[in-house]
Order: structure tokens, then sequence, then C-alpha cells
């Protein structure tokens, strides 16, 4: 299994990714709030390149059963009827709507990766599943991470490194590394005692508990609490097929 890491979008080639699985990675917070919406019954989301594209597509749609959701700056989008913390995607909101969705960072790279033979929405809430359709259906693996405005982000990194572990714990595993691949799992060897303290200290933490997020960061450092695996089809994110057929994913990865 080869295994190359991204830690910003920008080396990523689109084309390149045919015939891979590529896993996206955001952390703070699209990853975590997509899978989220889809776990409480969002029948799609629908990420978008810009605030622009969102209103355009959203117009398109029926209006009863479509919600806008996305931020900006951290913020909820004007006009937009929810923002990206995952806490505000719960069932009585979400349940049966398509979610036309934007944020600076992870909307845009899920598109990103729409050229890939599969393309999975990892966080830190559903790492034991992707680790596990992983092991059953890829050998040609690209993880991209979010980053922060361009940047290095170190919770993506820190998430990469987790599910490098995983794929590695079984005895014949023989895995491929690259160098950002064995860095981040160095990363993830500091810092998996407490992703929660990891995710305060780190910019894009500090900035959205700036915002009044705390319970966000708190959210998103849980591990294997929200076990499902949303999948591209269609540049639109629904839950993989064979999703209730899956067996549960194990016990948190530990070192």
């Amino acid at each position: 299994m080869q295994i190359q890491t991204h830690f910003t979008p920008h080396d990523v080639d689109e084309i390149a990714l045919r015939e891979k699985t590529a896993v996206v990675i955001d952390v703070l917070r699209a990853s975590t709030t997509v899978i989220t919406a889809l776990s409480n019954g969002a029948r799609e989301v629908i990420p978008t390149p810009t605030v622009e594209a969102a209103a355009k597509i959203a117009g398109h749609l029926a209006g009863d059963v479509t919600i806008r959701g996305g931020e900006q700056n951290g913020r909820t989008i004007d006009g937009f009827s929810i923002g990206n913390s995952p806490l505000e995607y719960v069932e009585e909101r979400v349940r049966d709507r398509s979610i036309v969705y934007s944020t600076r960072e992870g909307s845009p790279l899920f598109l990103k990766a729409k050229y890939a033979k599969h393309m999975l929405v990892c966080g830190f809430v559903n790492i034991s599943a992707v680790a596990g359709f992983l092991k059953e259906h890829a050998a040609d693996i690209e993880i991209l991470c979010a980053g922060n405005n361009g940047r290095f982000a170190i919770e993506d990194a820190v998430c990469a490194g987790m599910l490098v572990h995983l794929l590695g714990e079984e005895a014949d595993a023989q895995l491929a590394l690259c160098d950002a691949s064995i860095a981040a799992h160095s990363l993830y060897r500091t810092h998996y005692r407490n992703l929660h303290r990891m995710l305060r200290q780190s910019e894009s933490g500090k900035f959205l508990e700036g915002l009044g997020y705390l319970d966000d960061l708190r959210y998103c450092a849980g591990v294997d609490t929200v076990p499902v695996l949303p999948v591209l089809e269609d540049n639109m994110l629904r839950l993989w097929k064979d999703n209730d057929r899956r067996e549960s994913p194990g016990t948190p990865a530990s070192a």
C-alpha cells in the first residue's frame, strides 16, 4: 500500500488522482461537519468552490428541501441558514435535506479530488471507518490535507498520521510511505494522547475558540464517535452505499 500525504492542496495534481483513492481531511471543520450532517440524515452535501457558486446552485434546487450551509472567516455566510459548526447539523435541521455547502478550505478540496477512483471524507470522528474501507479497497492512497489558508495545519497532519498508524497496525501490513506520511505519523505519536489539547493549541483552534466555538473543538477531537463514511459521487457527498453493511469500526487508535 502506497500512501502519499499532501499537507496543503497546492501540490495536488487533480488529474494524477485518477485510479487512486483520495482521502480529504479538514478536521476544523469541514470534514467533521459533512460527516455529522450525513450521519444525521442529510440526503447529500453539495460542495461548492465559492459562495457565489453555492448561491447559484441553491437557486436551481427546490427551496423546501435545500439548506445553504458554510462559513467565511469562521462565521455563517450572509444569507445562509446554517454555518460550519458540526453541532448545528442536528437531525431535525438536516434530515432528508440537500445541503449546498461552501467553506474556504474544505469544499474546494472535496471537488479537487473529483477525478479520484474513490474520494473519502475523513476526520477523527470517523477515522476507523475510513481505515477499514482503505484496507479493503485501496492500494494507492493520496491523503489531502486542507491546511489553513494555504499553509500547514497541525490538526490535519495529526489526523493523517493517525490514519497511517491504523493502516499499519496489522502484522502483515506493508506500507510505502513518503516523507510527509512519515512526518504525519510522528506528529500523531506526539499528540495522540490529548487531541483536544492539540486542537486548542493549533492556529485554527485558537481562532475558533476566540469566536466562541470551544465546544466544536471538543467535538472534532472525538475519535470514532460518528462511524460513517462519506464519499464523493457525481460531485455530491453521500454515505458510502455499503455503509450499513460494514462492520463496526474498531477501538480508538493508540500508539
